[in-house]
């Protein structure tokens, strides 16, 4: 996982998703005891998901719960039904924290939208850890709660604006794609009129073996 993430086509197409998952690493049960999220297009849902608020269109760039105050380490994303037009696009945070600088994120803190089990915590964007950093991204969940997460907000968000993200897609039953969720930002093109039955299975994991 040099690169922050792996890409696998083809890997064992009629291997349960669960099966390939504990191969890698550790599987997490994130909410609902769920396992696998089955993630399929929607163009309405509740308006606290992205599928609420940005129905069929791009998702924006973000790492995967960000307002936790641990968001999961990996997560494996694989094709059940795929097309090779709805790319998963890829930043590299590492790309980021040089181009705003470790100062800025290490200080910028933020706060979820909403509380989570009650509570309202404050997160830094990017916490130093023995492996590296641990960093966080989402415009839509995480708001700036000091002057220096202001500043922060402005420079990601106009970063993103510019980067050229690494397209890879989902196309073919059992395409497999690994992603570091405290170093990259992932985010889901648009899907096109008839590509509404796009399904991808999603598990996260705590650790790789």
């Amino acid at each position: 996982m040099r690169r922050g993430y792996a890409f696998v086509q083809d890997y064992y197409p009629d291997t349960d998703t669960v099966a390939v998952a504990q191969a890698v690493g550790q599987p997490l049960l994130p909410w609902e005891d769920r396992l696998v999220q089955k993630l399929v297009p929607r163009s309405s849902a509740p308006p606290n998901t992205y599928s609420g608020i940005y129905g069929l269109g791009r998702f924006p760039f973000h790492t995967d719960l960000a307002h936790w105050r641990l968001p999961p380490r990996y997560l494996l994303l694989r094709c059940v039904t795929g097309y090779a037009d709805i790319p998963t696009l890829l930043v590299d945070g590492h790309t980021l924290i040089e181009a705003v600088t470790p100062d800025i994120l290490t200080r910028a803190i933020f706060k979820p939208r909403r509380p989570r089990n009650g509570t309202l915590i404050l997160l830094r964007l990017c916490e130093p850890k023995d492996d590296g950093h641990c960093l966080r991204w989402d415009e839509v969940f995480l708001k700036p709660a000091s002057k220096i997460g202001d500043i922060a907000d402005l420079r990601v968000r106009e970063w993103l604006a510019e980067c050229t993200p690494l397209s890879i897609a989902l196309a073919r039953a059992g395409d497999t794609l690994l992603i570091d969720n405290w170093r990259m930002l992932h985010a889901r093109s648009p899907i096109p009129a008839g590509r509404e039955d796009r399904k991808i299975d999603r598990i996260y994991l705590g650790s790789l073996h």
